[in-house]
């Protein structure tokens, strides 16, 4: 068996890997500067194409591959990080009945330290892990490098290779693994991987290359018995918790990146699971990465995978540096680590017990800096790339699969997006589309409260006529309806909030664009809105009675759509805005409650007050609402009150009807105008003056409401492009 990290631990020791797929990579010694090991794209070459249509799996035997040594490509330093926050205590009022009076207020300009003059260096081939206790910094740390705190607040410099790290550049040659498994729950391992080689991987790779590259990376990170298994929620089973955490860091080393950041990757797991997930970090380093990660409390085990550690103590780093260093500066401290005590165990012990202390860990971290000065060797940079070499070099060699021809300017030779917006866009939808199949209960829940309500509002206004009241019936049932199409869209809310973070991660690190996000989930639910749509005005049009015939209940048809759309949007656009699903909830209610007081059936708007006006025409209920009145009511023949109809809703209306019709005559006599009991007195027309619906045509109703659900929706790109920055002010 070839031998796989320091020396000790072979790749068919590991109890998750299958010794019928494994990929035996031969290296030697752990200098970076002599070990090397296959990236992904090395293992694709040796690969091949596979035909269109096979999913065989291909097993990569690797037993007569003789890697060649090669110089130190790529290394991380950093110098004199330091972050504050601002921090405000809250007002302390006295109680109530009490003899104090004096009240607290806050204190103005007071930071906190989050980071505090912190340098070091992360090479290529090694994993450099930052412990502390909690709220130590380790998180904050690990942004800063990732580029994840806004530029103003961070002081200090971040380098790769003597150069200065773009924004830009960053976000294409690294990656950046959050501390949550962030997953679609209702597709395999071997989907999830899929997709991301698609998102990641530029479309001049063919098909079969690119699942070569998932099958490589399932077996490079031990999940081959579990490609086909979900990844499974709260109410459907999946993976294991250690085998969710190896896909969350596959789907972004897919490309191969040339640094990854990891936010305690062992968080959660058990001590058996954390190893095997470090170890995978280990044959990612290998492969030529850099890998920094934050942990918490390494097992005995793990620490021999790691090659670099930070310690950190509110915000100052205690010791850098090797983990066989560990024993020597401690004894020199004046704390011998005991030989059956674990080394990380005995430092964050001997940390915690210092900041509890009077002196605090000053005395460590001054210790730490003149023990740096002394120890640490000055680099060897003599046979260190230039950045724009580096990077050419790593393409060449199969990383950053996204990579484009080299140019003069380092950030040019690598593509800020794999793939054309409509590759994206395609990706997206096929994703959205296979995880909602497997969830075909939500779908089902909207259609069932749609056609429950339907049916309630059918039976409730069956076969109106067209008397005084049936007139005031189709008003009610209109109101009601419009209405009820905006509500049932409030189950949007969870759905983009579900995937938020799924969102943040994949485009904070330039997997598709927010534009293609945007487009693609407008695309995507335009047919179930058309389903329920055609549902909904089936169930009620004919059932009610209302006019029109055939085209009537197209165009019916067509404003429920619409209602459909622009509520669609509405709730999309909120949740774009909204964090917490119960708040978002509550908003949409109150919004929505507004919009159908505004909307001219309660009060119309030859009544609504001056200063209260410009709520009616924003009211997404208004244009809807008068649309499908103009559609009942726009026969200028039909009558709906004619001759003694006038008196009903009216006290004289309970009169017999021969004095109504004595009472016509005298009408007629009073005003020169012959009224008699089949005299049509109202028509549509004039129902369509009362309601104060005058000045637009239906179809602009129609138009202007299928206009509003574009604008949310522009509004909601505007929401994720200024409100997904993922990073620290």
């Amino acid at each position: 068996m070839s031998r796989v990290g320091g020396g000790r631990y072979s790749v068919g020791d590991d109890p998750f890997f299958d010794s019928k797929h494994t990929m035996e990579l031969r290296q030697t010694g752990r200098s970076p500067a002599t070990r090397v090991s296959l990236t992904l794209g090395d293992l694709l070459k040796r690969v091949g194409d596979i035909a269109d249509g096979n999913s065989q799996h291909q097993v990569v035997e690797m037993n007569d591959v003789v890697p060649q040594s090669r110089p130190l490509t790529f290394v991380l330093s950093f110098t004199n990080l330091t972050y504050s926050v601002k921090v405000r205590r809250k007002m302390n009022f006295p109680a109530l009945f009490t003899t104090r009076n004096e009240l607290e207020l806050p204190e103005i300009g007071n930071t906190k330290t989050l980071l505090n003059d912190i340098s070091g260096e992360a090479r290529e081939g090694e994993i450099m892990a930052v412990l502390g206790a909690s709220g130590s910094g380790k998180s904050t740390l690990i942004d800063a490098l990732a580029n994840r705190i806004a530029r103003g607040s961070l002081k200090g410099s971040v380098a790769l290779n003597g150069e200065s790290l773009e924004s830009k550049l960053l976000k294409v040659i690294s990656a950046y693994v959050m501390q949550d498994d962030l997953l679609f729950p209702m597709l395999t391992v071997e989907e999830t991987l899929m997709f991301s080689a698609e998102f990641r991987l530029p479309r001049s790779l063919s098909k079969s290359k690119k699942k070569a590259r998932v099958q490589a990376l399932i077996d490079q990170l031990g999940l081959r018995n579990a490609a086909k298994t979900v990844i499974g929620d709260e109410g459907h089973r999946g993976v294991s918790g250690g085998e969710r955490r190896r896909v969350s860091i596959g789907i972004d080393i897919i490309h191969d990146p040339i640094i990854l950041f990891l936010d305690e990757p062992t968080s959660g797991l058990d001590s058996t699971s954390a190893y095997m997930v470090v170890k995978v970090l280990q044959r990612i380093a290998q492969s030529g990465s850099i890998v920094v990660m934050s942990i918490h409390q390494p097992s005995y085990r793990i620490l021999g995978l790691l090659d670099r550690l930070i310690f950190l103590s509110h915000g100052q780093a205690v010791y850098s540096g090797s983990p066989a260093n560990l024993p020597l500066f401690f004894s020199e401290f004046g704390h011998p680590i005991p030989d059956s005590d674990n080394r990380t165990e005995f430092a964050l012990d001997l940390i915690r017990e210092l900041e509890e202390s009077a002196e605090g860990t000053n005395s460590l971290v001054a210790f730490n800096r003149s023990w740096q000065s002394r120890k640490t060797p000055r680099n060897n940079t003599r046979n260190q790339l230039t950045l724009k070499e580096a990077i050419s070099a790593s393409i060449s060699r199969g990383k950053l699969v996204s990579g484009a021809a080299t140019d003069s300017n380092p950030t040019s030779s690598v593509r800020t997006f794999a793939n054309p917006i409509w590759i994206e866009m395609a990706v997206i939808a096929k994703r959205s589309i296979l995880n909602s199949l497997r969830m075909p209960e939500l779908f089902g829940i909207r259609l069932g409260a749609v056609l429950i309500t339907g049916i309630i509002l059918a039976t409730m206004f069956w076969h109106l006529d067209n008397s005084p009241r049936g007139v005031q019936e189709r008003l009610g049932f209109f109101a009601f309806a419009m209405s009820t199409t905006f509500y049932t869209c409030a189950e949007a809310i969870p759905v983009f909030l579900q995937e938020r973070y799924i969102f943040m991660r994949e485009t904070a690190y330039n997997a598709y664009r927010r534009s293609s996000y945007v487009l693609s989930h407008s695309i995507i639910s335009i047919p179930s809105l058309i389903f329920l749509s055609l549902a909904f005005a089936a169930t009620t049009f004919w059932a009610v009675g209302l006019a029109g015939g055939t085209s009537g209940f197209f165009f019916f048809f067509f404003v429920i759509l619409a209602s459909f759309w622009a509520g669609n949007s509405f709730v999309t656009f909120l949740s774009g805005i909204v964090a917490h699903q119960m708040l978002g909830f509550t908003i949409v209610v109150a919004v929505l409650a507004y919009f159908l007081l505004f909307s001219g059936f309660f009060i119309s708007r030859d009544r609504i007050p001056l200063y209260w006006l410009w709520f009616h025409y924003i009211s997404l209920v208004k244009y809807p609402y008068e649309g499908v009145l103009q559609n009942e009511f726009d026969d200028p023949i039909k009558c709906f009150v004619r001759g003694t109809q006038i008196f009903d809703n009216t006290p004289l209306g309970l009169v017999p009807d021969s004095l109504k019709v004595n009472l016509l005559k005298s009408f007629s006599s009073t005003l020169g105008v012959n009224i008699t009991s089949s005299t049509c007195v109202t028509t549509g027309s004039d129902i369509l003056k009362q309601q104060g619906i005058t000045d637009l045509s239906k179809w602009s109703c129609l138009w202007i409401t299928v206009a509003w659900g574009f604008f949310f929706r522009v509004l909601f790109y505007f929401s994720l492009l200024f409100g997904s920055k993922n990073k620290r002010r």
